[in-house]
């Protein structure tokens, strides 16, 4: 099973986590809990009326926990290092990695340590998939966006940086449609009727 480091835990971070630990592979959110979400109120995110922007981010955090993903709430990284894989250096020790999502907000110090491509302005270069000029980086939010900083462009950003990591796991594109009968098969009765 392949394995992604994703480094930032607002919404790039947990939907790039979400969907690459519902698909299977092994996840690992380095958290830190500095997102901007906690002045945010939200009244512009599709399928939310009105949601604080810290209850936002307990409900995204436990979604992701459900899928189990290795959430390292409070563990700051100190590091970023590619040979071959990732090396994600935290105080609390190294992690390895076969893919690396950076999702740091307006901070881009990994990105320039990892040597990713960047404009004049030092905003990181990446693909519509995310990718950035490092083979299997990733980049999402406001670090490859000069000031389009909006919690769902990051959301967005995080689950195109998954689906692009899970195409090349599985050689072919990779879509993530659930039906009504996935979600009953997964949740049992927690679901709602539409």
């Amino acid at each position: 099973m392949a394995s992604v480091a994703v480094v930032g835990g607002g919404p790039a971070g947990l939907s790039a986590a979400l969907f690459a630990a519902k698909n299977g592979l092994e996840t690992t959110v380095f958290d830190t809990d500095e997102t901007w979400m906690h002045k945010a109120h939200l009244f512009n995110y599709p399928g939310i009326g009105s949601i604080g922007g810290s209850d936002f981010m307990g409900v995204a955090r436990q979604q992701v926990d459900d899928f189990g993903v290795d959430r390292k709430q409070g563990e700051a990284v100190t590091g970023v290092s590619k040979d071959g894989g990732f090396t994600v250096t935290t105080d609390d020790g190294e992690y390895e990695a076969d893919y690396l999502v950076l999702a740091t907000g307006a901070d881009r110090s990994l990105a320039a340590d990892l040597g990713c491509a960047t404009d004049d302005d030092g905003v990181v270069e990446a693909s519509v998939e995310m990718e950035t000029s490092v083979d299997d980086a990733y980049a999402t939010g406001a670090m490859v966006r000069a000031e389009e900083w909006q919690a769902v462009i990051a959301a967005g950003d995080g689950a195109a940086a998954a689906l692009n990591i899970l195409s090349k796991e599985k050689g072919e594109h990779y879509h993530d449609f659930d039906v009504p009968a996935d979600a009953t098969e997964t949740f049992g009765g927690m679901v709602d009727e539409v």
